[in-house]
């Protein structure tokens, strides 16, 4: 089936109404929560208690800004699952930003399905896009997608992008993108919890042996595509 083109003009304004969806959402939880995370920084007990007050709004600002980082691609992610680790603890942290990675990952695969490559080129440059084709007609591709999705420190919202091109299947994808993005996930919000309980050496001990894993996660991604080109 023939993709709809997009403009440029088109293309500057998706990605200029994700940004500004994600700021707007960014300016509510600065608001609702940040303030109050800073007068309770010395007291995650207190803080904690805060959030539990407030019940499911602040989640719920908390999954959909999840949900807008992934969709927008190019804002980092690992700030927002430390805060998920320190505001709600390592298990809900974990939770609530898997919940909106997943729905953002779903959305994006659904969007690349209906526009095609002239989405992607949104928010990624051809060339990257071009890096990956070798993951569209691998005999091994399922398994190798899995794999490089699964290790931290690979490029997980260009591969969110990029499995709207393959013909992966809904519940593979759905697999791949919840289940891959957890062990990055565990790590940053056990170091925002031990950060949130005030465990300062254990908070910095996650943090170096998840930027140790990151990197060799990240060597791991290049020896791929150099491999494969």
């Amino acid at each position: 089936m023939k993709k709809s083109a997009l403009t440029p003009k088109q293309k500057k304004w998706i990605a200029a109404a994700a940004i500004a969806l994600y700021l707007a959402l960014t300016a509510f939880l600065c608001i609702f929560v940040g303030r109050p995370m800073v007068h309770f920084a010395r007291q995650p007990e207190l803080f904690r208690d805060w959030v539990s007050a407030h019940g499911w709004s602040g989640r719920l600002a908390y999954v959909g800004m999840v949900f807008l980082q992934v969709a927008v691609a190019i804002i980092p992610g690992e700030p927002l699952e430390i805060a998920g680790g320190y505001a709600f603890g390592a298990v809900w942290g974990t939770v609530l930003c898997l919940l909106g990675a997943a729905l953002g990952s779903v959305t994006v695969f659904a969007l690349v399905r209906r526009w095609g490559m002239t989405l992607v080129e949104v928010f990624f440059p051809a060339k990257k896009i071009r890096s990956l084709r070798f993951l569209q007609s691998t005999p091994r591709r399922d398994a190798l997608f899995c794999l490089i999705f699964t290790v931290p420190g690979t490029p997980k919202d260009l591969l969110s992008y990029f499995a709207g091109l393959t013909d992966l299947g809904w519940r593979k994808w759905l697999l791949i993108c919840t289940v891959g993005r957890l062990p990055s996930l565990l790590t940053s919000t056990v170091g925002g919890d031990a950060l949130g309980l005030q465990d300062y050496r254990f908070a910095i001990l996650v943090f170096l042996i998840t930027l140790a894993i990151s990197g060799l996660g990240w060597l791991f991604y290049r020896f791929i595509i150099l491999r494969n080109r």
